[in-house]
């Protein structure tokens, strides 16, 4: 669309925020959240003062000498956001649709912060250190790979696996929920992906409301409550006998829990922690820049050209190395649990079964087993073939 200097334009409702280094403008409407630079803002300001867009030039050309001003650029990318309601009094037609601003709003603000308050992250972390503590008294605590086989058949110990992972990851999301209503806010829970698995998440943009020093207690509350999961789980195995289904089903707890937690390490994923390092910088494109600095030598991992704001580079590059460490930590856990957990399943488990007799319910675990192996390899096969055939 071409503009002229007499133009004048018409904003949405926007509501801005000062943020750590620029500013977060919402989109009242659409509950839709974007970073600008104090240019940027200057600029709306003028334009809502009904100014050409000519004047506006103008002005911020004297206020901002050192910037490259393109004022007709800027209301181009608004545009494109779906931010102008009118140009020279004509409406803007666009297929924009009112969000409806709702979620868990049934769970007592009161409830949530009940649970995350002033003094809960301390107690969180006396959790978490107590863990720690339990493990040196007993280092037997320390998961092994081998506490995922609870039963003897490896279809119970899938389907416990399954159970306790889901209940657990809900108990997760259940914190998030909990954190952000104790702001007042709505909270839904979705169903996301991490790489190539299929996770529970908690769609919380509408921290976006909040300052920057309140948001990390909202990204935290899944951990805090894994924190007291892995508490109560190691501190149990303490009173219960050595060998007992109780013990082994809360061992595959301490496990799926201690896997959960070490991989919001994984930075080089969107975890939880990511979105504290990027709320900690206040770098809010810190994986992509990260990326497509370290795509000078993995050229692989280069995405579409993202901002750097002036003064993030120096952040984007400690990312990287951060990046970089979470996949040598996801090798590590790889190497660790998984592959030494399918060589003890297929080894002592799965081929043993094949001798057993027909009628043995060993031999048919063995058989479903198997196929489960194959339906998963032929899955990845499947996504991996449609994945590069649509990039050819």
């Amino acid at each position: 669309m071409v503009f002229t200097n007499e133009t004048h334009v018409t904003l949405k409702q926007l509501a801005i925020r000062k943020d750590q280094k620029h500013y977060i403008v919402e989109d009242v409407m659409n509950g839709e959240f974007y970073e600008m630079p104090e240019v940027c803002i200057i600029a709306i300001e003028l334009i809502n003062q009904r100014k050409s867009l000519n004047d506006v030039e103008k002005e911020l050309i004297i206020r901002f000498p050192d910037e490259d001003i393109e004022l007709s650029d800027f209301v181009s990318q608004l545009l494109e956001l779906d931010l102008v309601s009118e140009i020279n009094g004509e409406e803007v037609f666009k297929s924009s649709v009112q969000k409806e601003q709702s979620g868990y709003t049934w769970i007592p603000s009161n409830l949530g912060r009940f649970f995350f308050n002033s003094f809960s992250s301390i107690l969180y972390f006396v959790l978490f250190i107590g863990s720690l503590g339990l493990v040196l008294y007993d280092p037997n605590l320390f998961p092994h790979y081998s506490d995922l086989f609870a039963f003897d058949l490896m279809l119970q110990n899938i389907v416990a696996w399954m159970l306790i992972t889901l209940v657990l990851v809900l108990l997760h999301e259940f914190g998030h929920v909990l954190a952000v209503r104790s702001e007042g806010l709505p909270a839904k829970v979705g169903i996301g992906h991490r790489l190539f698995l299929v996770v529970l998440e908690t769609d919380m943009s509408q921290v976006w409301k909040l300052p920057a020093e309140r948001r990390n207690k909202l990204y935290l509350a899944g951990i805090y409550f894994d924190f007291v999961v892995l508490f109560l789980a190691l501190l149990a195995q303490i009173f219960t006998s050595e060998g007992s289904l109780i013990t082994g089903l809360l061992k595959l707890v301490v496990l799926d829990t201690f896997i959960r937690l070490v991989y919001q390490a994984a930075v080089f994923i969107k975890t939880d922690l990511y979105y504290v390092l990027e709320n900690k910088t206040g770098c809010y494109n810190l994986m992509e820049n990260g990326q497509n600095f370290l795509a000078k030598w993995l050229p692989f991992l280069r995405v579409p050209e993202t901002e750097t704001f002036d003064g993030e580079e120096r952040t984007v590059r400690r990312y990287a190395y951060f990046y970089l460490a979470g996949i040598l930590l996801t090798l590590f856990i790889t190497a660790y649990y998984y592959i030494p957990q399918m060589m003890f399943a297929v080894n002592e488990i799965m081929l043993p079964g094949f001798l057993e007799p027909i009628s043995s319910i060993r031999f048919w675990d063995s058989v479903v087993f198997l196929l489960q192996i194959v339906l998963v390899l032929g899955l990845l096969l499947y996504s991996w073939s449609k994945k590069y055939r649509f990039s050819s």
